[in-house]
């Protein structure tokens, strides 16, 4: 008996049908099927697992040749094989309403489209569909390139960093790129770990608890398989909220932002086709979690990091020392200091200190603020030798206390404030904690630092990297401070000048600059890889 006629193929799309239907025994009828059809049928189920993933192939690139036997002698097998038939019209039918989650940018993501009864279609190429993938693919090419950043507000500095890069691209590039931030816990998580942001603060507020958290997770031993036990319950959604961006190139700004994000795309084989790239925010002292082996750059903001980068396992070839990124308002330069100060309704001529408690106004603000007010005024002279800023951030009720005091010296109390430049530049020093960012942009600025407090653990390091390197002095008695203070608006203003000077030998005012032309690099190379817009 002659072999029947082959259906036709089914369409790529048919591989995002639910993999029990995949794995199930295909229809069969009395007479036995050809050998190549066997073949056929046995070749697809074997590859049942991996297609169950694999609905991101792209479209025109996968033809899946499924036969069914022919006609049976039995009046049930004949209904079942055109049962069979009709489904497979079906799926040719809506073939292409049947989106597997894929980067569309990268051209995984559509299932492929289907020829008529009597042709080959499915997913297999042709002249038409292969000008329509050039088609597409240049279009890809002319359309702005999508750039991912997450973060998570575990602290004002990594939201700073990500928006200071953001800045960055749309100041050099203009409409070239769409930059996203995303908070990826708070945002693609369920409960519990969409909690992250609040318990950071609680555990910085309970200092042992946060102390015990950062060293106890730091060994490689204990938090690599907490991440892969995490991965198995976040990462389908992880996955939908990379993929509702559809990147061009992804960038941590977050310790906790590598390892689940990297496992997703090595397992979608996506990393040759998207770079990961981690900047890294803290200045000396850093968790492990920092670093990971697969991702393309890791940007450090000092050679104390990149030395910890290496000791992690990465190759020079994926670390650059570029510094800390900050607001590219702080590279532009600075309107004279009078005028600064002439707006902030500050006095034009007194030397000023900054006092700063982050975005929250959090620390010893008072108490160092009153500390100041007694020193900085010279009883013998009856007149102030300084003055003084105080940012409170979004703590009213301190500005308000502050504001309700009779000070003996020029005190301007501002809340939260969009343009730190020039409140810095209106400045001789600056009072704060061990901030990793605001460090940073003291030291463009040319301000000596007294860092007054720092977080266990991430910021500890940053009191030495100040101290060591002559660009300030650590102190958390408020009076100590403040005297400080005095005897560099007096006696010791020499000192204020040579640590003023250390902090610009040791500033990276052009950081952020650096970091996204790399990244621009980074894309550009990509769309020159002839796999790029095709086939995995």
């Amino acid at each position: 008996m002659p072999a029947p006629a082959a259906e036709p193929a089914l369409p790529a799309a048919f591989l995002c049908v639910p993999y029990p239907l995949l794995s199930a025994p295909l229809p069969t009828a009395a007479s036995p099927a050809p050998a190549a059809s066997s073949s056929n049928h046995a070749s697809l189920l074997s590859r049942a697992p991996q297609l169950r993933g694999g609905c991101g192939l792209p479209r025109a690139r996968l033809s899946v040749a499924m036969s069914v036997p022919g006609p049976a002698s039995s009046t049930a097998a004949g209904r079942m094989h055109r049962m069979w038939t009709e489904f497979a019209r079906f799926v040719r039918l809506h073939g292409n309403q049947i989106a597997p989650l894929g980067f569309a940018s990268l051209g995984l993501g559509g299932g492929g489209g289907g020829g008529d009864a009597g042709g080959g279609g499915g997913g297999g190429g042709g002249g038409d569909v292969d000008a329509m993938d050039q088609e597409e693919a240049a279009a890809r090419a002319e359309a702005p390139k999508k750039v991912l950043i997450l973060m998570s507000d575990t602290g004002g500095g990594h939201r700073a960093s990500a928006e200071a890069i953001k800045a960055a691209f749309s100041e050099e590039f203009g409409d070239d790129y769409q930059v996203f931030v995303t908070d990826l816990w708070t945002d693609h998580t369920p409960w519990p770990f969409n909690q992250l942001p609040r318990s950071y603060s609680f555990l910085v507020k309970h200092g042992p608890l946060w102390k015990m958290t950062y060293y106890g997770t730091a060994p490689r031993v204990v938090h690599q398989p907490h991440f892969a036990a995490t991965s198995t319950f976040i990462a389908r959604e992880v996955a939908k909220g990379l993929m509702k961006y559809q990147p061009d190139v992804i960038i941590s700004v977050h310790p906790l932002m590598q390892h689940v994000p990297l496992r997703i795309l090595r397992s979608k084989g996506l990393l040759d086709k998207i770079p990961f790239t981690t900047v890294i925010t803290d200045l000396s002292t850093c968790h492990p979690t920092w670093f990971h082996k697969l991702v393309t750059r890791c940007y450090c903001p000092s050679n104390e990091v990149a030395k910890r980068a290496q000791k992690a396992g990465l190759q020079p070839s994926q670390i650059k020392v570029y510094g800390l990124p900050v607001r590219p308002s702080f590279v532009k330069p600075i309107r004279p200091k009078d005028e600064l100060r002439r707006e902030l309704g500050m006095d034009e001529d007194l030397p000023a200190v900054l006092l700063m408690g982050g975005g929250e106004g959090m620390g010893p603000i008072e108490a160092t603020a009153r500390a100041l007010g007694d020193f900085l005024y010279d009883e013998s002279l009856g007149e102030p030798i300084g003055q003084i800023l105080v940012i409170c951030g979004r703590n009213k009720k301190l500005a308000n206390r502050l504001q309700s005091i009779n000070w003996k010296v020029p005190v301007q109390v501002k809340g939260f404030v969009t343009k730190m430049e020039e409140c810095m530049g209106a400045c001789d020093c600056i009072i704060t904690k061990a901030g990793p960012g605001t460090i940073a942009e003291a030291m463009i600025r040319g301000l000596p630092i007294i860092l007054n407090d720092y977080i266990a653990g991430q910021e500890a390091g940053n009191v030495p990297y100040v101290v060591e390197n002559g660009c300030g002095k650590f102190s958390k008695s408020p009076k100590q401070i403040a005297k400080i203070v005095a005897d560099w608006f007096g006696p010791r203003s020499d000192e204020l000048q040579i640590m003023s000077q250390n902090c610009l030998k040791l500033a990276r005012p052009d950081a952020v600059f650096k970091i996204v032309h790399d990244l621009h690099e980074l894309v550009r190379q990509k769309c020159f890889v002839p796999q790029y817009a095709c086939a995995t």
